[in-house]
């Protein structure tokens, strides 16, 4: 089963794919959020355990949907060996660019496509194993990503699709009403805020079989850019009027005094869940 901790952040870039209903500044924030993320030992935590269930071996066929960097297709790649096949999906340019750079210097077989959740580029019935990693909280549209994944799985291919729920953020310190109004503007800004907890239904709609979930507490470094993330989204809350700009400064306040004495969490759970196709 996926692991079930915590543990704190560094350093990382963005993966998967941008929401459709953000304005700049929405996206921006998001992004920030993802910056976070990638980088969590959980996350990394989360990706060996996608590696280990999905066991890709030689002569497989792999894809990655919201491919990001590269990555994962690039471990695919390993793990399918020469006579196997390792696709990564994305629909950004330039992080597309960034891969196929990045595997012409790696001298790795991994290859990358256009494309994005909603409209695989493949046909059915193609792939051994997928992953979709952070892509569904970005989606208005859940369902018919999960149907398309479901569309190029091979018959007894499996799946793990991973994601946030936003509804598990944690912040402390500070004045829980003010709190709750943050993470809702951070909930409001999000396509599809509460994806974690949906996978396993949306996996067992488009007709799969869940085999195991599991979750992690990805806890923020408070060191490490989380008071810049919360300062942009309670700022964010101050213009919807949810809370003033005397609680917003009282609140990040106590953050900062959190950090100093090491009381303070900031944290978010993401959820796993592998699946297979039936045969």
């Amino acid at each position: 089963m996926a692991p079930t901790h915590s543990s704190s952040a560094d350093n990382s870039s963005p993966s998967g794919l941008r929401p459709d209903r953000f304005d700049r500044a929405g996206r921006d924030q998001l992004i920030d959020v993802n910056d976070l993320q990638a980088a969590l030992p959980g996350v990394r935590d989360l990706r060996r355990w996608a590696h280990e269930a999905l066991a890709v071996a030689p002569g497989e066929s792999a894809v990655d949907i919201g491919s990001g960097t590269g990555s994962e297709v690039f471990t695919f790649a390993d793990a399918a060996g020469p006579t196997g096949d390792a696709v990564g999906v994305e629909p950004d340019p330039n992080l597309l660019a960034a891969s196929e750079r990045r595997a012409a210097q790696l001298d790795s077989s991994a290859r990358f496509v256009t494309g994005d959740a909603y409209g695989l580029p493949f046909g059915a019935d193609t792939f051994d194993a997928a992953l979709c990693e952070r892509v569904f909280q970005h989606l208005t549209a859940p369902a018919r990503a999960a149907g398309e994944i479901a569309r190029v799985l091979k018959p007894g291919g499996r799946v793990v699709v991973m994601d946030s729920d936003w509804g598990t953020a944690l912040v402390h310190p500070g004045d829980r009403r003010v709190v709750h109004e943050v993470i809702e503007t951070l909930i409001s800004n999000t396509t599809n805020p509460f994806s974690g907890r949906r996978l396993p239904g949306l996996l067992t709609q488009a007709g799969l079989v869940i085999d195991d979930i599991g979750s992690h507490a990805l806890v923020q470094d408070s060191t490490v850019g989380a008071g810049a993330l919360v300062a942009r989204i309670s700022a964010m809350a101050v213009a919807r009027a949810a809370i003033t700009e005397a609680q917003r400064q009282q609140l990040l306040e106590e953050l900062e005094a959190g950090a100093r004495s090491g009381d303070i969490h900031l944290s978010v759970t993401m959820f796993a869940v592998l699946a297979h196709k039936p045969r």
